[in-house]
């Protein structure tokens, strides 16, 4: 059978079943918790960015601008009532 990783084009084959295989004795606890921690560093790394955009910005405007990264205007109004200013 023919090893198909087109979704992975710029790796080896080999190296891609090296890492699957890796990959598949990964407990799935560990997996979601591998997604936690990618999700908080992505909002640290936002807030961040915000935090530097609008230095004068209160915390709960950093919130909503965050957020507002991930929910989008639409949303944001219908759920906060808040839209950007930008």
């Amino acid at each position: 059978m023919k090893f198909s990783h087109d979704w992975m084009s710029d790796t080896h084959p080999d190296a891609l079943r090296v890492y699957l295989k890796i990959h598949s004795q990964i407990p799935p606890e560990r997996k979601l918790a591998y997604v936690a921690e990618m999700y908080a560093a992505m909002a640290a790394l936002q807030t961040s960015e915000v935090r530097r955009l609008y230095p004068s910005a209160s915390d709960r405007e950093v919130f909503l601008r965050v957020t507002a990264r991930r929910l989008g205007p639409e949303m944001m109004k219908k759920v906060y009532g808040w839209q950007s200013d930008h």
